[in-house]
């Protein structure tokens, strides 16, 4: 070994990342020890034979082997020799996921119960049709009377209190009663057990004196573990603050456990001084500080840390130096260095991408100057509110299984596991990622523990691995054919795999660099962990990326990154959503402007009270204070965290970030800057470890050591070179192919890479370009399986991050919050070829979109032009939904149109006779809106502002169809042309990303696998279909079901057994055209096709239009008559979307067996004024199935959009939601229950606001299916303000009063299976304390309408 290390003092320091499986110790030793260097140790986590406790036992090892005297394991460990303990842990992340956390009660505002259960109400997987969920974390619940709501100065709603706070007004509704919340609490500690609480009260971030009143209630009767969430986080959003006090609840007193048998084995130990852990945010804390909610992604905090700050040490020093062969990608000049932007433009920053790749999952995250974090995450199906770095974590890892399905390889994300882990563990296992590795000759055997086997005593098994891949050879080249190329080898199969996995983890890297505004070939990539090195060189190149770095303890870098962290302290508090003024403001406007004390007093008093915590634990002098307003442009819901930089106003550093991300300046619009909360961050930064340093040489490397190695562009290499990183000098170049050993991990060099040793004995890596080979995939009829595989993901890569611009650039709540949109990319001719798992009602409906549009259009589009569209008669699905259509020409010579990029959002208002064009009683189109038949948006890149506006002010020249409807034009321009530019922006961000995609490829290729992907997924559709049919003697299918008024949904599918192709006859039997709002456009009934085929297929397939090349779809009479789903151009559509879809749904899935009826209704809710529009979809049941129990409170099949907090919802709207809640026993009965709905009470706090309720199975209700019973139906309830119940009808407009509410009880699914006894729940009842009026309803028919008015 070449290397020497600094000396230290007298005393040992730890650092130590306890994982999941392994722990990882860094360790330096005094320098009167025989042997100062720092030790690197790594042992099992678990190992109850040999030792309690990992890190303790890594402390003894150390010390024992550095003092050279016996230790034994039961004495008691000398803390007087340590001068610190840093550790990061797995335990709280583990007790998360695992569920093994502390059992404890949850206290909520009354009403809101299941507010945390319900959640923002989406299903986790659109195509689950089981819609499996964690469970929540909290055992029991109990609800607080208690009530406030944030308020305007004087605008309470009555005799209530108002009370001034610091961050506005807050109104007391309800008074906090006391003596029944100790007498429920009591009861749940002294009968049940309870020691732990989580307290979450609605609005308690901006009046907290109700849950302190509930945590002093809690104290005095004993709870030892109380978590309140105003003083975790004070952020708005009930939810993610609930949750996290949850969490802190649970993990909290299982980390104090743990910190306990970690501390017992020592004497003299100072736990609050000696033992720091790493937090969430990158940030050491104090053992005593170290919470659950904080402590989530403490492991892997390390890593970013360790990766950040070495790699940005290596390259500049090697740029100082002005090292040969790396260039100026090392460090690149950015006016954007951070998500903060906080660095000057002509500042040069380091831009790093960490790649830390594990055994199941690979964590990607991005460095540029500092640490970049995000303040809510969501982790094993909770919400976490809290300053944390951003790391994203995909599936895939040494472990993911490899697939070969209808022509395609796939990797994952199913894993192997440690148990039985790949076919080389010798126990039985799945072929996985780590078997293609060591196929390939990148995983050396005898590099490699020898644990294996029945004595594990045994090396990797070889053999077994290659017998496992020549049995999937013959299976590919089975589908293959005998006409056509066959893989040649197992190696090219091991080889394709790894391709395949790579591409799977360039996807998470691309959505936090491209997708954000970043270009990866800025930045270097910094690998880590114990498999990335094997894949670096490929990932890199894939990316673009043509410098990488591995550092020496690459595979204990979050260890090692414990020693490099910084103590830190984090406050927050909220600031009322207070107007930021502009740095040329008057000075009184500055002075009576709240903002002035957000940015003053605010900040002044969270500095001072972070410093005194800081100093608690740490004794430096070297602090840094940071200070942050989280800012959003009024009429949003997104803030973004802005530091504060010298020379530069907060408002011009939301500026950059935006002009940064999406090309424009929301601010432009005139819309005002709020502050809602402010933040300061005290960093005590520490001496960093030990540095190595490694004699220099000239000479060429040299080796004894030599291995069999694959790569596609040599084939095998006999006699690659294998290094030692130890025994290689600085300055030296090893030249690939080649093998370096680093530590516990291997760095494998592809033969157009190298790597120079740095004087630190860590490895810089060059990575050259290479052209892809040309493939014959056009003259073939069978595609690369791997290719396609690859392709498949960079093909949905792009659609996601076309959602991501549009969601993170829109204005409207509908798209940026309830993310109601889709994006998706298109060939040359209109056909979808990836469409990203937004909303199932979209799916393929924008392709008909695309396809009318470019035939209207034909020859006349240009480069810089943009359609916009809404037609139901062309593709459309309602007229809210607004279509923006970008082509993007061929790069090469022909100048043609290549490919489509389209983009269709919700909008929240584009006219018509009511706010939120959604009205209960439409008999025409021209009723529910603008109708926009294609129009050039964008002309040869002028954005035509006049021209569309014209249009969104349509309606309001047109003659009402009734003498009393009123039409109106758009009634928020401002929205909608802001909603509309962040179309067009996603839309350029798809085009740019494909234009990438053609110079990397070849636009001949990237054309020839569009169409590949689409064959596949016909393919895949096909195989699913006979699989259905599989068994069943009748190859003719049936099913139908009503809609509330009788209309009939009639389906007759027929099946061949052979090909796989199918009928979809929906013309014999459905009902006709409604005088009413629900009739389908076709595109409406094709998505719900796409998406009942897409479940049956039961895996992750390419979403496109292939899926219908097999189908045919017939759904006119054969009088050629209008029916419910081919109804006549002028016809009423805006419930089709969102009713019919569910109910074709039911029908589709009933006829196949599938599963029993959900909800079959989106429950529409909107209401508003001339002054704002809101509209929501609300949750129900889902059915239940063969072997399934239906998920209550969940969007179900054709939705899955997301609910506005409750806290949200009443800051921008006059409205109080008094109850959002399970309605319990509302799924049906079976063998598997259905999944219940929801109750969902809002009162109005204004006259005259209108609602309009479009919603469905009030008069007929759920199916059960194979003798399971069915759901209850659901009801639409107005609850006057002088106490009188009132039933409303399925769909209905009125106009509400102040202190009226609207109850809405959605229906639950059916049951499945006969019930093991007949059981019957109680009637339905309305609230207590109502008077029952149940207004005469006339009978529904299919040509008139059940809309009831008041």
């Amino acid at each position: 070994d070449a290397s020497t290390t600094e000396t230290m003092g007298e005393s040992f320091r730890f650092c130590i990342d306890r994982g999941g499986t392994f722990t990882d110790v860094y360790a330096e030793v005094p320098s009167s020890c025989a042997d100062p260097s720092p030790r690197i140790l790594k042992l099992l986590s678990e190992d109850p034979r040999n030792y309690a406790n990992a890190p303790r036992e890594g402390i003894r090892r150390v010390m024992e082997d550095a003092l050279g005297k016996a230790m034994p394991r039961e004495a008691k460990i000398d803390a007087s020799q340590i001068e610190y303990v840093r550790m990061g842990t797995t335990v709280a992340t583990n007790g998360l996921l695992e569920r093994e956390g502390e059992k404890f009660v949850l206290a909520i505002t009354e009403g809101f119960g299941d507010a945390l259960e319900i959640g923002n109400q989406a299903r986790p997987d659109i195509f689950d049709i089981k819609v499996a969920k964690l469970p929540v974390l909290h055992s029991a619940v109990v609800e607080a009377k208690e009530r406030v709501r944030v308020c305007d100065k004087g605008r309470g709603t009555g005799s209530s209190r108002v009370v001034a706070t610091d961050v506005g007004f807050v109104e007391i509704l309800k008074e906090f009663d006391e003596d029944a919340f100790r007498a429920d609490l009591r009861r749940k500690r002294d009968e049940e057990g309870f020691d732990a609480i989580a307290i979450a009260f609605v609005h308690a971030y901006a009046y907290p004196e109700h849950e302190r009143r509930a945590r002093a209630i809690a104290k005095d009767l004993g709870f030892s573990q109380i978590s309140t969430s105003s003083d975790l986080l004070p952020m708005a959003r009930l939810v993610p603050r609930g949750q996290t006090a949850c969490v802190d609840a649970y993990l909290t007193p299982f980390v104090e456990r743990y910190l306990a048998a970690f501390a017992e084995g020592f004497s003299n130990l100072d736990l609050a001084k000696q033992v720091l852990f790493m937090q969430s945010d990158g940030g050491l804390a104090s053992a005593a500080k170290f919470t659950g909610f904080r402590a989530v992604l403490s492991g892997p905090a390390g890593g970013v840390v360790g990766y950040a700050q070495t790699t940005e040490a290596i390259l500049q020093k090697k740029n100082k130096d002005d090292a040969q062969g790396l260039g100026s990608s090392l460090v690149s000049s950015s006016s954007a260095p951070s998500d903060n932007n906080t660095t000057k433009k002509s500042t040069k920053v380091c831009q790093i991408i960490g790649f830390d790749m594990g055994g199941t999952s690979t964590d990607v995250s991005r460095y540029a100057g500092e640490l970049s974090h995000v303040l809510e995450t969501e982790t094993a199906g909770v919400k976490i509110q809290a300053p944390q770095l951003d790391i994203n974590t995909v599936a895939a890892g040494g472990g993911s299984r490899l697939f070969f399905r209808e022509g395609a390889f796939v990797v994952g994300p199913e894993s192997a596991k440690a148990h039985p882990g790949p076919v080389c563990y010798r126990k039985g296992g799945y072929l996985a990622v780590t078997d293609a590795n060591l196929l390939l000759g990148r995983l050396l055997p005898r590099r490699f523990p020898a644990i294996f086997g029945p004595n594990e005593d045994e090396p990797l098994d070889l053999e077994a691995t290659t017998r496992a891949f020549e049995t999937l050879k013959a299976d590919v080249d089975d589908f293959l054919g005998s006409g056509q190329k066959k893989m040649t080898s197992i190696e090219e199969i091991a080889s394709g795999f790894v391709k395949v996995a790579n591409e799977a983890m360039c996807r998470p890297i691309r959505e936090l660099s491209e997708a954000r505004g970043y270009d990866p070939k800025d930045h270097v990539l910094a690998c880590f962990g114990g498999a990335g090195a094997q894949h670096v060189c490929a990932v890199a190149r894939s990316l673009g990326i043509k410098t990488a770095v591995v550092h020496a303890y690459a595979g204990v870098l979050s260890a090692y990154g414990m020693g490099l962290a910084d103590v830190v302290v984090d406050e927050l508090a909220p600031c009322g959503s207070v107007e930021l003024l502009d740095k040329d403001a008057k000075e009184e406007e500055r002075d009576n402007n709240k903002a002035s004390l957000a940015k003053t007093k605010v900040l002044e008093a969270l500095e001072a009270s972070a410093l005194t915590k800081l100093k608690a634990t740490y004794a430096g002098d070297r602090v840094v204070v940071e200070k942050f307003l989280n800012l959003r442009y009024e009429g949003t819901d997104n803030a973004v965290m802005v530091k504060e930089v010298a020379g530069r106003s907060f408002s011009e550093g939301l500026a950059e970030v935006f002009k940064r991300e999406y090309g424009f300046e929301l601010k432009t619009s005139g819309r005002k800057i709020l502050v809602d909360d402010a933040r300061v961050r005290c960093v005590g930064t520490s001496k960093p470890p030990q540095r190595r340093h490694v004699a220099a040489s000239d000479e060429e490397p040299r080796t004894s050591e030599f291995c069999r190695i694959y790569f596609d562009e040599t084939g095998w290499v006999p006699a690659a070179p294998v290094f030692d990183l130890s025994a290689l000098r600085a300055r030296q170049r090893v030249r690939g192919p080649a093998v370096v050993a680093v530590g516990t991990s291997t760095c494998v060099l592809d033969p157009f890479s190298s790597a120079t040793v740095t004087d630190e004995g860590d490895l810089v890596l060059d990575i050259k370009a290479i052209r892809h080979v040309e493939d014959d995939v056009v003259e073939r009829d069978v595609a690369d399986p791997a290719k396609l595989g690859v392709f498949s993901h960079r093909f949905m890569s792009i659609a996601e991050q076309m959602g991501r611009t549009l969601q993170r650039t829109a204005t409207s709540v509908n798209i940026k919050e309830r993310l109601d949109f889709s994006c998706a990319i298109f060939s040359h001719d209109g056909g979808l070829v990836a469409n990203a798992p937004h909303v199932p009602v979209h799916l393929g409906a924008m392709s008909e979109t695309v396809k009318a549009q470019l035939a209207k259009f034909d020859d006349s589009l240009q480069e810089g032009d943009v359609i916009v569209a809404n037609d139901p008669n062309h593709g459309g699905s309602h007229l809210p939904d607004i279509t923006v259509i970008t082509p993007v020409f061929s790069t090469s010579h022909d100048e043609n149109i290549a490919y489509f990029c389209a983009s269709r959002g919700h909008h929240a208002d584009v006219g018509g006779s009511t706010p939120g064009s959604m009205p209960a009683d439409s008999t025409t189109l021209d009723e529910e809106g603008a109708v926009i038949d294609g129009f050039l948006l964008v002309k040869g890149g002028v954005f035509d502002e006049s021209g569309i506006v014209q249009l969104l002010q349509s309606p309001a020249t047109k003659t009402p169809p009734r003498p009393d409807v009123v039409l109106a034009a758009c009634r928020n321009m401002s929205d909608a042309l802001s909603d509309l530019k962040a179309q067009v922006a996603a839309n350029a961000k798809g085009a740019a990303l494909l234009r990438a995609l053609d110079d990397e490829y070849g636009p001949h290729v990237v054309a020839a696998y569009m169409k590949k992907v689409r064959e596949n997924a016909e393919f895949c559709v096909r195989a699913a279909l006979k699989e259905q049919i599989k068994g069943k003697k009748n190859r003719v299918l049936r099913a139908e079901d009503r809609m509330d008024d009788g209309n009939p949904i009639a389906l007759e599918l027929t099946v061949d057994a052979e090909t796989g192709s199918a009928v979809f006859d929906f013309s014999k039997g459905t009902g006709p055209q409604v005088r009413g709002n629900w009739n389908a456009p076709k595109a409406v009934t094709a998505a719900a096709v796409m998406y009942c085929l897409r479940l049956l297929v039961g895996r992750d397939i390419p979403l496109n239009s292939g899926c219908l090349d097999p189908i045919e779809l017939k759904l006119q009479g054969d009088d050629g008559g209008g029916s419910m789903l081919a109804p006549s151009a002028d016809a009423a559509v805006c419930a089709g979307n969102v009713l019919t879809s569910m109910r074709v749904t039911d029908v589709v899935l009933k006829a196949v067996g599938a599963c029993a009826a959900s909800q079959g209704c989106m429950n529409n809710f909107t209401f508003g004024s001339e002054a704002f529009g809101y509209y929501e979809t609300i949750a129900g049941g889902s059915g239940a199935g063969p072997t399934w129990r239906g998920a209550d409170a969940v969007q179900v099949h054709m939705t899955n959009t997301r609910i506005t907090d409750v806290e949200i919802l009443e800051k921008r709207y006059p409205v109080v939601v008094r109850a959002f809640k399970i309605r319990r026993g509302s799924g049906g009965d079976g063998a598997h229950r259905g999944g219940d709905g929801v109750i969902r009470e809002v009162e109005f706090l204004q006259d005259g606001i209108v609602c309009s309720l479009l919603t469905e199975r009030r008069a007929l209700a759920p199916f059960g299916l194979d003798g399971g019973h069915e759901g209850k139906r659901g009801r639409n309830l107005l609850l006057t303000k002088d106490g009188k119940t009132v039933v409303l009808a399925s769909k209905v407009k009125l106009v509400v009063q102040a202190g009226d509410a609207i109850r809405i009880e959605t229906p639950g699914g059916g049951g499945f299976g006969e019930p093991p006894r007949t059981t019957k729940g109680p009637e339905d009842t309305p609230p207590r304390g109502h008077q029952d009026v149940y207004l005469h309803r006339t009978a529904s028919t299919a040509l008139g309408s059940n809309a009831v008015d008041f």
